[in-house]
């Protein structure tokens, strides 16, 4: 008797072990959802005309805020456009400087990639260039946040270089209210992608270890 317990003691412990072993072959398996969305974003430049709910534009302005930025200053003005008037009337004041943006483009609705929102960050010009690095970690907090939410986003410079220079664009620039001595930096158009683009070959040969 003592010999058949012991037998089924050993066998007990093998099954609790084998259990163990899988739930932590199971934990390894199991994706790293922040990792699958980083792997997953794309520059998206052809949206649906599905607006984006104002609470969801606020959410990713709000986890634009959250990134690091030196010393805590927070040297960023953040203004959220989803007026699609405000869109195409922009895009009116600088077809004179920019008629390629509709080129060849047959779905072209605004000179921001045809998004339906977007968000604009300023900032102050910083000789140690920190708050243009600040400016670029906020985008990515927005665009990150933007594929969690199943949009599309793209990061653009054009439209700020317009708005910047351009006098028929100045109305449309003072619009957004920022603070004086800050500088519109960049604009990430938003919306419900209308497209599903591949990704680009990364070249991870860039990548080394110091040793």
């Amino acid at each position: 008797m003592n010999k058949i317990i012991t037998l089924i003691s050993c066998a007990a412990v093998c099954i609790i072990a084998a259990g163990c072993a899988n739930d932590k072959k199971n934990e390894s398996e199991i994706e790293n959802p922040v990792i699958e969305n980083i792997m997953a974003r794309r520059s998206v430049r052809q949206y649906t005309d599905q607006l984006v709910p104002r609470e969801v534009l606020q959410k990713l302005a709000e986890c634009g805020v959250n990134a690091p930025n030196a010393m805590n200053k927070q040297a960023w003005e953040v203004r959220i456009i989803d007026k699609p008037d405000y869109l195409s009337e922009v895009t009116e004041a600088m077809k004179g400087s920019m008629p390629e943006f509709a080129k060849n483009d047959p779905k072209s609705r605004n000179a921001f990639r045809n998004a339906t929102a977007a968000i604009a960050v300023a900032c102050p010009d910083d000789e140690s260039g920190m708050a243009l690095i600040n400016v670029g970690l906020l985008c990515e907090n927005v665009c990150l946040a933007a594929q969690s939410f199943g949009l599309g986003s793209v990061v653009m410079a054009g439209p700020v270089m317009m708005m910047n220079t351009i006098p028929e664009a100045k109305p449309f620039l003072d619009k957004l209210g920022f603070s004086e001595g800050y500088k519109l930096r960049i604009i990430v158009g938003l919306g419900y992608p209308d497209e599903s683009p591949d990704a680009k070959p990364r070249d991870l040969d860039k990548i080394k270890f110091v040793e």
